[in-house]
């Protein structure tokens, strides 16, 4: 590579405003011709992972492709939901879609095991002029789409293009649509500009020290993600810096394949959710520890659920022997309404943990622990390139350092509000703070505490497990169906364990289901089966009540943090029915 090439980030962070991720792949395509761009590690066929690569040149050429095709059946501005497996074609149709001008939606394809409802729901809400799709899945993705409003191309077919001219977009026109993972009775597009991706990809590649010709983006992230996205495609374009992607199944069967591609990437650049370090660490032999190489990697990020010091120890002592830096691990907060990443612990140092009390951090003070009960919360560092505030929700302002609020941002990577939904997008986006607008409310709370941000909860008892959101309500309302379930007497909430955190629901029979020991755990193991095929969930614990015995507020509601409080306790195991 030549020296001009192998510069950094900040020296092609200063471009016209006219700019789009396409744009960049066009720009490093010139730049680094035949380099490695994308590399993806198919273990579908092999165990051994067949690895098919894209150059930079190569990778511009069949964007360039996907997008003459998909500008002669959309206008710009219209939507094209990308419905490919995990693949290096993800990437092409995801980018030329964006070539063309369209508003890009990152999904998924119809096979993914429990999402057809919620993939439903989002092609209804975004209503897609094109499915982008490859030619195993066609048939598939025709079941899903209404072939009268939405054209179907398959991305690994298309025929070379000439070269052309590419519609010129606004900063403030939408990159695309970022649908959050939960509710799929109710889905929420986030509205990305390219303004937005751009900075936030920016802030990302400053923030995890990436540097073109030096660095690598690792990710078996799943690519319609906010995180896997910007991490796998974003990132890569806007610091001209390769990518390795593996599949999330990959995985999961073999978290030692997600290590040994990390050895083989000189300067990798990772992320994954907490649960995903304690995985790793107790499934990678020993025999396979002894081909790792580890001192190379630059930064690993840990976020999108809560990060718990027992899984950082755990994975530093599971791979410090590869070579691995703890001063690598990178705790992170971020959400898709700040297109990702909002903050992140500083390079080169290990993350802060401190024990504070818990009571006094559950009446919303965050102070060191004495003698008595704590609660060991990683921080999450400073704000990447953008704003940050703790503010008193109800009142709309800031609170000093030390006190529990709502976390609140502002920058340019916060998005524009929810696709078709403005009355949620008000409550959300855009709003006033200290004289200044533009501020995004969160949902989550958290404190600053000595500088650095700590994440204490969420305000609205999103339930996360395993890196995904799941709205509480959709779970009640699923296993409320049962008739063996009184109807509006379930609750559904997170709960601590050692890898990440577990959902748990408490529910009250049905007052003609005999409480009987053979009827309760038919019911209880019917219910696991329904959560898991809905929603792709697997419980912690399910209990049954009787009728009667979930708590409710004064209003006669069901009454989560109760619930949540009483089952940590063990209050409810003299009075379970299974």
């Amino acid at each position: 590579m030549t020296t001009s090439a192998a510069a950094s980030v900040a020296e092609f962070s200063d471009h016209a405003t006219t700019e789009t991720l396409a744009t960049l792949l066009h720009d490093w395509a010139a730049r680094l011709g035949d380099e490695i761009a994308v590399t993806f590690l198919d273990y579908r066929t092999s165990d051994d992972g067949r690895a098919g690569f894209l150059t930079w040149r190569e990778l511009d050429d069949r964007v360039s492709a996907v997008a003459a095709r998909a500008a002669e059946l959309a206008a710009p501005g219209e939507r094209a939901a990308v419905l490919v497996e995990q693949s290096a074609d993800y990437v092409v149709a995801f980018l030329g879609a964006i070539r063309a001008g369209l508003v890009a939606v990152p999904l998924f394809a119809p096979n993914l095991p429990g999402h057809a409802g919620r993939l439903t729901a989002v092609l209804a809400d975004c209503d897609p002029r094109l499915a982008l799709t490859t030619a195993p899945q066609l048939d598939q993705v025709r079941e899903f789409v209404d072939p009268k409003r939405t054209e179907l191309v398959a991305v690994d077919l298309v025929p070379p293009a000439r070269e052309r001219e590419w519609p010129v977009p606004e900063p403030d026109d939408l990159a695309y649509l970022q649908y959050t993972s939960g509710s799929t009775r109710s889905p929420a597009g986030v509205m990305l500009s390219h303004r937005n991706v751009l900075a936030n990809a920016r802030q990302a590649c400053a923030a995890y020290g990436a540097v073109t010709g030096r660095t690598t983006t690792v990710s078996w992230l799943p690519l319609f993600h906010d995180m896997g996205l910007v991490l796998g495609i974003a990132a890569p374009m806007a610091a001209g810096i390769g990518t390795t992607l593996l599949d999330p199944v990959a995985f999961l069967e073999s978290p030692g394949r997600w290590l040994r591609a990390l050895s083989a990437s000189p300067g990798a650049i990772s992320a994954a959710p907490n649960f995903a370090y304690g995985y790793s660490a107790s499934r990678v032999s020993e025999r396979e520890k002894s081909y790792l190489e580890l001192s190379r990697v630059v930064s690993l990020i840990n976020g999108s659920e809560p990060v718990l010091p027992s899984t950082i120890a755990q994975f530093q002592a599971a791979f410090g022997g590869c070579g691995l830096d703890p001063a690598v691990h990178r705790a992170s907060y971020g959400l898709a309404e700040a297109t990702v990443l909002v903050s992140v612990t500083d390079a080169g140092e290990p993350s802060r943990q401190v024990a504070f009390d818990r009571d006094r951090l559950a009446a919303g003070a965050a102070v060191p622990a004495g003698s008595g009960a704590s609660s060991t919360l990683v921080s999450c560092g400073h704000a990447a390139g953008q704003q940050l505030r703790i503010v008193d929700p109800e009142k709309r302002q800031a609170v000093p350092d030390g006190k529990v609020g709502e976390i609140w941002v502002r920058g340019e990577n916060v998005g524009r509000g929810y696709w078709r939904n403005p009355t949620t997008s008000a409550e959300t986006f855009g709003l006033r703070l200290d004289g200044t607008d533009g501020w995004l409310a969160t949902g989550d709370l958290g404190v600053l505490f000595d500088g650095e941000l700590y994440v204490t909860g969420r305000r609205k008892d999103l339930v996360i497990v395993d890196g995904r959101n799941h709205y509480p309500q959709d779970i009640e309302q699923t296993v409320e169906a049962h008739p063996a379930v009184r109807r509006h007497s379930a609750a559904a909430f997170a709960i601590p364990l050692d890898e990440g955190e577990g959902a748990v629901v408490v529910l009250e029979r049905a007052k003609n289901l005999a409480d009987g020991e053979a009827n309760l755990t038919a019911a209880a193991e019917g219910l696991r089966a329904e959560v898991a095929a809905r929603h792709g969930l697997k419980l912690t614990d399910l209990v049954f009540l009787a009728p009667g015995e979930v708590p409710r507020t004064s209003s006669g509601k069901i009454s989560r943090s109760a619930c949540r409080a009483r089952y940590l306790d063990g209050a409810f195991a003299d009075r379970r029915l299974s």
